[in-house]
């Protein structure tokens, strides 16, 4: 819901008004527009440096007002840093840096001026790195604040000044992973009487403007299907259930689907098996990974990725009712496979289970990765700054670990293994939705991974990142739209190269 920044990519230039932006090093080094910059101060740029004890530390920003000898509004002179640690990540976040502050400053014209001093010629990915990080800090959800500001910001106009080849082609596909970044966003931060599973799946459908293929399935195409688990978590709500597919055909005809499957819970009260009230409302974004599943295959699509990709998400509300499921109750997945409910507040795995089942029964894919904001345990473990990595492949795993290195929305692996499965057998059925308090989150994996049979498939617990996670350089929304970038990255690096 942010004013979307106009950002061009242009020949070099230096700019006669508006605020400019040059870059420098810990060694006061501009590059060449910014040393005719310098130049045209007469030394006054230099004497600025020197007053603010300026070091050009990496994201360190000095702001001149009305420079001297220039006819800019203001100059921002910003830190790189050690030349040799300026890589996509550092681009990404210097990106952010500089648009927060030109936020604040409630920039109008913009010019930045992209030389990186010692490095002679820059990658397209340090500038397609730099605008997507830009654009994704001005991100703001504002939809339902009424009261308008008397002096409202004015919309940004940038340009990257850069001769960088390809630099306009590069940046315009990061556009496009911005799109779907902010459509996750979107999707985590909005009110849950707003966003229910038709009303989802409806946004779901509409991408059919970026030229994905959706299917919708009702709660009765579902119910003929089987889909005891899935439809027994949704049965306390008055709203349906809903699963949507969401296909993007981008590859050869005969390459086998890349499968992304996401748990979206609308609404989370923990079912019969209440939650506090404290923070409950928070469980609005419980979501998160349908959101990044969603906002995954629009940034696909818009960038018109070389692959074949399947979105597959559960569209369910948990809530306490007469109908509501309960403790005790035994459901029957479409896999056949039956389930003991220990607890209605472990529902994620119900409706991934049906999820994951029907992706590799129906579209055979060459891999499964599913996302789910699904056990607290895994924020116990990592806090907010990894999300967990679960999987039954090593390649599948250790190409998700350096997509998230390179992305910075990173993973840390957790263990599986047949003794974990102790915990989730039970007495009258084929098993538990929950292995008690030891070891939460990998119980939670290994009763998922009774339902993906042989195929390639990682496990992404997001609990801790999807929403409410740390104010970064990139983002200070609560829903952070994790997953997207990464996976997008994953599919780039391994899947289109």
């Amino acid at each position: 819901m942010s004013q979307t920044p106009t950002i061009a990519i242009a020949k070099p230039s230096i700019p006669a008004t508006g605020i400019a932006v040059v870059f420098t090093d810990g060694e006061g080094t501009f590059g060449p527009l910014g040393t005719q910059l310098a130049d045209a101060s007469a030394g006054g740029l230099a004497r600025a440096i020197k007053a603010a004890d300026f070091k050009g530390k990496a994201q360190s920003v000095l702001d001149i007002v009305a420079p001297a000898g220039l006819e800019l509004d203001r100059l921002l002179v910003v830190g790189v840093g050690k030349t040799e640690e300026f890589d996509t990540d550092a681009a990404l976040k210097l990106g952010g840096v500089v648009a927060g502050k030109l936020k604040d400053l409630r920039a109008e014209t913009v010019t930045v001026l992209f030389e990186v001093p010692g490095i002679a010629e820059p990658s397209v990915e340090l500038v397609a790195d730099f605008g997507l990080g830009f654009r994704l800090r001005l991100y703001e959800w504002d939809k339902h604040k009424t009261k308008k500001k008397d002096d409202p910001a004015p919309k940004m106009k940038v340009t990257i000044a850069t001769d960088v080849p390809k630099a306009k082609k590069a940046y315009a596909e990061a556009e496009e992973v911005a799109a779907g970044v902010e459509l996750a966003r979107d999707l985590v931060n909005e009110a849950p009487n707003v966003l229910g599973p038709v009303e989802f799946a409806k946004i779901a459908e509409d991408l059919s403007s970026v030229g994905l293929e959706v299917e919708v399935l009702t709660d009765k195409d579902m119910k003929k299907l089987g889909m005891g688990a899935l439809l027994g978590v949704a049965q306390g709500s008055v709203r349906p259930a809903r699963l949507a597919i969401m296909t993007w055909n981008g590859g050869k005809p005969k390459d086998a689907p890349l499968a992304f499957v996401g748990k979206g819970v609308v609404f989370d009260t923990g079912g019969i098996s209440i939650k506090p009230a404290s923070g409950m409302e928070d469980m609005k974004g419980d979501m998160g990974g349908a959101a990044a599943v969603t906002g995954l295959m629009r940034a696909l699509a818009g960038r018109k990725a070389k692959v074949n990709a399947i979105g597959v998400i559960g569209l369910v509300e948990n809530m306490p009712d007469g109908n509501a499921y309960r403790p005790g109750d035994i459901l029957t997945s479409m896999s056949g496979q039956t389930i003991e409910v220990i607890n209605t507040d472990a529902e994620g795995r119900l409706v991934l289970a049906d999820a994951l089942w029907y992706t590799q029964d129906r579209f055979k894919p060459a891999f499964m990765i599913n996302l789910a904001t699904l056990t607290g345990a895994v924020m116990v473990a990592l806090g907010t700054q990894h999300a967990g990595l679960f999987s039954n492949d090593d390649t599948l795993a250790d190409n998700l670990y350096k997509a998230g290195q390179a992305t910075g929305e990173k993973l840390w692996r957790l263990p599986m293994g047949p003794d974990y499965d102790k915990q989730i057998d039970s007495r009258f059925a084929d098993m538990k939705n929950t292995g008690g308090r030891y070891g939460g989150s990998i119980t939670a994996a290994q009763f998922l991974k009774r339902f993906v049979n042989d195929c390639p498939w990682a496990h992404l617990d997001v609990a801790g990142t999807a929403m409410a996670s740390a104010d970064t350089e990139i983002n200070r929304s609560w829903g952070s739209g994790y997953g997207v970038r990464l996976l997008d990255r994953l599919v780039r690096d391994v899947y289109e190269s």
